[in-house]
C-alpha cells in the first residue's frame, strides 16, 4: 500500500510539471524569433553582476588642439562592458548608431567566450543571438527620440538580425533595409551568382520622431555631372532616358505604332507621350531618335533609392557611364551618405564595434566637407589583431584616428573600460559603494561634458568645460561640504554637484539658495544602471 501511495504522489508530481511546462508552452509568442537558450551564459555577462565597470582616462592618449572646442571619445575595451557605462554617460544622447558586428560566417569573425564559433557549430546562430540581443537591448536605451541605428549585415544573419530588432526596437520603427553594392573584384564574384551586394538594417527610435534629409540640395557633384544637357527651357540642366524598348523589353508581343514620324515599340502609351510632347520634355537626338528629359531639379529633394553604389562614377567611352561598387568591407563613403541622411551637422555618432576606426574618420571627413561639428564616441576591444602583434584599438584605430584628427580643432579623449569588484550587483557593500564614488570620477565628468580637471583632494574633485562646472564631493564626512558649496557658489557658471549619499534625493532640497548649483546623487544611480543592464542580460 505504501509503495502505491508514493507511486501515485510521484505521478502527481510528474502532472504538475507537464501541466508547468504546457502552461510555458501556451505563453510563448506563436510568431517571432526563438533560439537555443545559451549551453554556456557569455562569461563578460556574468562578471557584471559582480563587478561594476567603470572608466579610466588615458590622458597619455588624450589629442587636444583647442580647449574650448568638441570632444570625441575613444574607450577601449569590450563593448558590453562600454556600452553598461554609456548607459550612465550617455543614456539618450546619441544621434545615430552605425555597427559593423562580426557576419558569423563560420571563418573566425565571430568569438564567444574566448573561442572562435566556426561554421559546423551546432549552435553558432544561437550564440551569435544571444551576444548581439544583449548588446542591442544597451544601444537602443543610448538613442535620443529624434535618433537610429543603422546595422551592416551580409546573408549569413540578415533574416535572424532583422527578427531581433523587430523585436528589439518594434516592426513599426523599422525604416528600410538599405542595399549597398560592394566592389566588380573575382572575390565577389566567386559562387555560382556572385556576391556583390550587402545590407545596412535601418530602424528608427520612434519612428514618428525621424526626420531624414533626402538629399535636398546635396546631391554629388560628380552626380551632377551627368544632367549635362541645358537648353533653356526654364527646367535646368537635364539627362535623358530611353522611350523606346531595347535589348530584353523589345518582343514579338510588343505593339509597334506611329508617334510624330517614327514608328517603333515605345515603352509608353501615346497620350502620355504626347503629353510630353506638349510638355516639350522630349529630346530629340542627332541620329533623330526620341527619349524623354530627366531634370536635375526633379531629382534633388528625393531619396533616390533604396540601392546604394558608390558616389564615384566611373564614365564609360560614348558618353554613358557605370556605378561602381565601395571599394572596402566598411567604405568610409558609405558611412558618410549614411550620416547625410540627417539634417543636425551635430550628431553624436556611436560605433561600438568601431574596428579600426573608420566610423571615426567619416564623421571627420564629412565635418571637412560640409563644415558640420559632428563627434563621435568609438568603442572597440584591444585584443591581437589577427595574429599580428598589433593591438587593434591602441596600435591601429587610435594612430588612425589621431592622423585625421592632425589640424583639425577638434580634441579626443580616451579611455580604458576598468572592473570594480562588488559582492554582487543587487547588494553593494557601503564600503564598495565609497570606492565606486571615489573612481566614478571621470566617468561623471564624461556624463556631463566636463573633462577639465581644475582640482582633486581627498574631499572633492572638480572638472569644467567651457560653460559650465562639474563637482564630485566623495566622503560621507560632511564636514567640508559647505566649503565646496561656498567655492562653487561664487562661480559665474553653472555647477553640478554630485554628493555622496546612501540613497536617493537625499540633498535634493539643499542648497536651492545657490541658483547657479544643480544637486545630484552619488553612487546609487550608477548602481541603479547596472542593475538595469543586468535586468536586460
Amino acid at each position: 500500500m505504501q509503495e502505491i501511495k508514493k507511486r501515485n504522489k510521484e505521478l502527481l508530481e510528474e502532472v504538475e510539471k507537464l501541466k508547468r511546462q504546457v502552461k510555458i508552452l501556451k505563453a510563448r509568442k506563436k510568431y517571432g524569433l526563438v533560439w537555443e537558450e545559451e549551453k554556456e551564459p557569455e562569461q563578460i555577462v556574468l562578471d557584471c553582476q559582480v563587478k561594476i565597470p567603470i572608466l579610466k582616462e588615458v590622458k597619455s592618449k588624450e589629442i587636444i588642439s583647442d580647449k574650448e572646442k568638441s570632444v570625441n571619445i575613444l574607450i577601449e575595451g569590450d563593448n558590453y562592458h562600454a556600452l553598461s557605462v554609456l548607459n550612465y554617460t550617455h543614456k539618450k544622447k546619441i544621434d545615430v548608431i552605425y555597427i559593423d558586428p562580426p557576419y558569423n560566417t563560420g571563418n573566425k569573425d565571430f568569438k564567444y567566450n574566448d573561442k572562435w564559433v566556426d561554421s559546423e557549430y551546432t549552435y553558432k546562430h544561437s550564440k551569435w543571438l544571444s551576444f548581439m540581443e544583449k548588446r542591442l537591448n544597451l544601444a537602443k536605451l543610448l538613442l535620443r527620440d529624434t535618433g537610429a541605428i543603422f546595422i551592416s549585415i551580409d546573408s549569413n544573419e540578415f533574416a535572424q538580425l532583422k527578427m531581433l530588432c523587430d523585436e528589439i526596437f518594434l516592426p513599426q520603427n523599422f525604416v528600410n533595409v538599405i542595399v549597398w553594392k560592394k566592389t566588380n573584384s573575382p572575390k565577389a564574384q566567386s559562387n555560382q551568382l556572385g556576391n556583390q551586394h550587402e545590407y545596412v538594417l535601418f530602424y528608427a527610435r520612434d519612428i514618428t520622431r525621424l526626420e531624414i534629409n533626402k538629399f535636398v540640395g546635396t546631391i554629388d557633384e560628380n552626380y551632377k555631372a551627368y544632367f549635362n544637357y541645358n537648353d533653356n527651357d526654364g527646367r535646368g540642366h537635364y539627362q535623358t532616358v530611353a522611350l523606346v524598348a531595347g535589348g530584353s523589353q523589345r518582343s514579338e508581343k510588343r505593339k509597334s505604332f506611329e508617334f510624330h514620324g517614327i514608328t517603333d515599340q515605345w515603352l509608353y502609351n501615346k497620350d502620355t507621350l504626347e503629353k510630353w510632347w506638349q510638355e516639350g520634355r522630349i529630346h530629340r537626338t542627332n541620329s533623330g531618335k526620341y527619349r524623354l528629359k530627366k531634370y536635375l531639379s526633379e531629382t534633388e529633394g528625393r531619396l533616390l533609392s533604396d540601392i546604394w553604389i558608390d558616389d564615384e562614377i566611373k564614365p564609360l567611352q560614348g558618353g554613358s557611364s557605370e556605378y561602381i561598387g565601395f571599394t572596402t568591407q566598411k567604405p568610409i563613403s558609405l558611412i558618410k551618405r549614411i550620416l547625410k541622411l540627417f539634417y543636425n551637422k551635430d550628431l553624436v555618432v556611436l560605433d561600438f564595434f568601431a574596428g579600426s576606426g573608420t566610423t571615426g574618420l567619416a564623421v571627420l571627413d564629412l565635418n571637412k566637407d560640409d563644415k558640420g561639428n559632428r563627434k563621435f564616441v568609438l568603442c572597440n576591444n584591444n585584443e591581437d589583431n589577427n595574429g599580428d602583434g598589433k593591438k587593434i584599438c591602441s596600435d591601429i584605430l587610435f594612430p588612425r584616428v589621431k592622423e585625421s584628427l592632425r589640424g583639425i580643432k577638434m580634441n579626443l579623449r580616451y579611455f580604458k573600460t576598468e572592473l570594480l569588484d562588488i559582492d554582487h550587483i543587487s547588494h553593494v557593500s557601503d564600503e564598495q559603494k565609497i570606492k565606486l564614488t571615489y573612481r566614478a570620477g571621470e566617468m561623471i565628468a564624461l556624463r556631463e561634458g566636463a573633462f577639465i580637471e581644475v582640482e582633486k583632494d581627498e574631499w572633492w574633485q572638480i572638472f569644467r568645460d567651457g560653460t559650465k562646472y562639474t563637482a564630485i564631493y566623495f566622503k560621507e564626512d560632511k564636514r567640508k561640504l559647505n566649503e565646496l558649496v561656498k567655492k562653487l557658489s561664487k562661480l559665474k557658471e553653472k555647477v553640478v554637484l554630485y554628493i555622496f549619499s546612501w540613497g536617493k534625493n537625499e540633498y535634493k532640497n539643499e542648497f536651492t539658495e545657490y541658483k547657479n548649483i544643480k544637486v545630484e546623487d552619488i553612487p546609487e544611480p550608477i548602481i541603479d544602471v547596472y542593475k538595469e543592464v543586468n535586468r536586460l542580460s
